[in-house]
């Protein structure tokens, strides 16, 4: 009976295990092998098989738009699923990708049920789920929301599932732990509206209280929709007179109440970098190195 091989290609290791503990739940027969970047997939792809590719798209050494390209390329893997699992939502990159041949997206954040749905729709359309299914049962999965590229394609970004989606089972699980201090160098920041945290439950725009090139402490208004410790989330940081824009990956690490009683308004998160690319760490860096505006956050009434 032949086996199912699908490689995971993204540079966080949060990531990657994220998607290996949701695919081994799912699809106990399956066969995963992982890579940190666009370089070190060519080479494990040079030596064995894959039925699916679920690559990030920005990397180091060698992109995921630059790996889709050379993939496309090999009489072998002209039809094989690629799956592309960024935050970069825009219509642009999503023609692009489109464009090098890939076979659907994934939207950074997304959760197991996002993940689960477009991996099973990519073995089934190429004849590979039934494989799975044999070599163990595929547990049944209930309907998840998820980003088809044609969809993307008619708005400038990938919208997150609205906050009422969240159950209040799941609310209620919500710790609201002491935050843990950012460690230095840390710079405090200010411009509430440019920056947004978006989660698989939603988006939260918010203030930047301190940076590190390892963690970020945000003020957000309390919704009905409470962030999930290590839920994964995309931080769209944009700062200074270019306007430049950064998409960093994270999770969520802490929940506290900015103030100290329990119907506080706004909340602190706590949010730890997953990424290791030197591109956005030296982002990071200058953003830091700049960010002298403000040194304390007080709640508007």
């Amino acid at each position: 009976m032949s086996k199912v091989n699908v490689l995971i290609v993204d540079d966080a290791s949060f990531i990657r295990d994220l998607m290996k503990k949701g695919l081994r739940s799912q699809f106990p027969g399956i066969q995963l092998e992982e890579a940190v970047n666009g370089r070190k997939a060519q080479q494990i792809i040079a030596a064995q098989s894959f039925d699916l590719i679920l690559c990030d798209w920005e990397m180091p050494e060698m992109s995921g738009l630059e790996l889709l390209s050379w993939f496309r390329q090999q009489a072998e893997y002209k039809t094989v699923p690629f799956i592309m699992v960024t935050s970069r939502g825009d219509k642009d990159n999503v023609v692009q990708a489109i464009q090098a041949g890939v076979s659907d997206y994934i939207g950074k954040p997304f959760t197991q049920e996002q993940l689960i749905t477009k991996v099973t729709k990519a073995l089934s359309r190429s004849g590979r789920l039934q494989a799975l299914q044999c070599s163990a049962p595929v547990r049944s999965l209930s309907t998840g929301i998820s980003h088809d590229s044609s969809s993307v394609l008619t708005a400038e970004k990938i919208v997150a599932p609205p906050a009422a989606a969240i159950t209040p089972t799941a609310r209620s699980t919500a710790p609201l732990a002491a935050a843990a201090p950012v460690k230095q160098p840390t710079a405090p920041l200010s411009g509430q509206g440019q920056a947004r945290l978006r989660l698989s439950n939603g988006e939260f725009a918010c203030v930047i209280k301190a940076l590190s090139l390892k963690d970020v402490l945000l003020v957000i208004k309390r919704g009905e929709a409470l962030p999930q410790v290590l839920d994964n989330a995309v931080l769209d940081l944009e700062q200074g007179y270019e306007a430049e824009v950064a998409r960093l990956n994270a999770y969520v690490h802490s929940v506290s109440a900015l103030e100290a009683r329990p119907d506080s308004e706004w909340l602190q998160i706590m949010c730890r970098f997953v990424d290791s690319d030197p591109k956005k760490l030296d982002y990071l860096s200058r953003l830091i190195a700049r960010g002298t505006a403000q040194r304390h956050f007080t709640p508007s009434a």
